[in-house]
């Protein structure tokens, strides 16, 4: 199997300069990766020592940070390199400032993961939930160079647990530990022989508890809200404008709203502008706006939304009413306010949970929405008893940092 494997990852790389041809996410995919080993070589010496986090995207980049900020500072005189498979991460994050280097991986080719792993010489590689490279694993571990992942989860459909999948089982054997996610994913991992396993939970509890402490002031919010109550829409999509619209033009003048869509090209933040009745306001457009007379503020931007939830009092997060993915309801949890989402989140471990606590409600039509909101608004002991369970849930799931850094930090020790 490990020859197949070598043999069909070797033929991708060297298809690279042809899949680029076929969409700008590839094209970047395949460009970004000519510039690795050139850039590596510009901004890492030889006598440089360097800690290496692999996150595959976005997502992962986001539950490595609250352990990358603790290394930071632990070992300052260390080089922090980052890597990412996806072009969503790298794209977004690339001019990162807590990182001092930020790259592509190279496609896992035994080539490539020779030639990198000998330029960098990492003193610690440590993967982000996802992405077992056989040949970077294998080359790591020849070079004594220890490997942790951490924030991982397994499910029985992964090829670990299958019977055709003893060459990535022994790709795990190189790992010195996997911090999991959840019980599940620690027996899976048990029962097939591992005993390098501990229960961290999810580092992006850690990363998300962290917003609170900061300074999450915007002039420009409070003076739009202005003492109404105050219904955050996060990370929209069409699917979710579709149950969502009717509420609001059919809510009451004391209620207020903030809409953030995923996609703020012109084009979709019209449609979406033009489907509202009330008083709306863009971003874009807001100089020179009395922002208090507007009843809809649509933030046709990025950057502000994990601020923007502090001043929620209700927040939908969208992406479950469609196929694209629920996006983070931690961030709007942690300032404890009640959370309504779309109804395709079985995946999303963290909503199941809040659900079952009744920290979080799911809805599957515009009139459920309705509904919820409804209730949430006009019943302010439900709202804040919601709220209450949603800010207790992530405050009792911290913690997952301080105990992977410890273990990381005997590692740094050893020579």
């Amino acid at each position: 199997m490990g020859i197949v494997y070598n043999f069909l990852i070797s033929v991708f790389n060297g298809l690279l300069p042809v899949v680029g041809l076929f969409s700008n996410k590839l094209k970047l995919f395949a460009r970004g990766r000519k510039e690795t080993f050139s850039k590596l070589k510009s901004k890492v010496s030889e006598n440089e020592q360097v800690i290496w986090f692999h996150c595959a995207s976005l997502g992962e980049y986001e539950q490595g940070v609250p352990v990358m900020e603790e290394l930071k500072k632990k070992y300052p005189e260390y080089k922090l390199l980052v890597t990412f498979f996806s072009p969503s991460g790298y794209e977004i994050k690339k001019n990162s400032t807590l990182a001092d280097v930020i790259v592509y991986l190279p496609i896992d080719t035994p080539a490539n993961a020779k030639r990198f792993i000998q330029h960098v010489q990492p003193k610690l590689a440590v993967f982000v939930k996802y992405e077992f490279w056989p040949n970077f694993l294998k080359v790591l571990k020849s070079n004594k160079i220890p490997i942790v992942f951490i924030s991982t989860t397994f499910r029985e459909d992964q090829a670990f647990f299958k019977w055709y999948g003893g060459f990535m089982r022994r790709a795990l054997k190189n790992i010195d530990h996997f911090f999991v996610q959840d019980n599940v994913s620690k027996t899976l991992i048990e029962k097939r022989g591992f005993t390098n396993v501990s229960l961290s939970g999810d580092t992006r509890f850690d990363r998300v508890s962290h917003q609170i402490e900061m300074d999450n002031h915007v002039d420009f919010i409070s003076e739009f809200i202005n003492n109404r109550l105050c219904i955050v829409i996060g990370s929209s999509w069409p699917e979710d404008e579709e149950v969502f619209i009717d509420y609001i033009n059919n809510a009451p003048e004391e209620v207020c709203f903030i809409v953030a869509p995923h996609e703020i090209k012109d084009n979709r933040v019209n449609t979406l502008k033009n489907k509202i009745n009330k008083n709306t306001v863009l971003y874009s457009k807001k100089k020179g706006v009395k922002l208090k007379e507007q009843q809809v503020f649509v933030m046709n931007t990025i950057g502000y939304l994990s601020r923007v939830y502090s001043y929620a009092d209700i927040a939908y997060v969208g992406g479950a009413m469609g196929s694209t993915g629920l996006h983070n309801i931690l961030e709007p949890a942690t300032f404890g306010i009640p959370i309504v989402i779309g109804k395709n989140f079985d995946k999303f471990r963290e909503a199941k949970q809040l659900q079952k606590l009744a920290g979080l409600y799911a809805i599957s039509s515009k009139d459920e929405f309705s509904i919820i909101m409804k209730k949430l608004v006009n019943d302010k002991r439900f709202r804040e008893k919601t709220g209450m369970i949603a800010g207790h849930f992530i405050n009792s799931n911290t913690g997952a940092t301080n105990m992977i850094v410890a273990y990381l930090e005997t590692k740094m020790a050893k020579k």
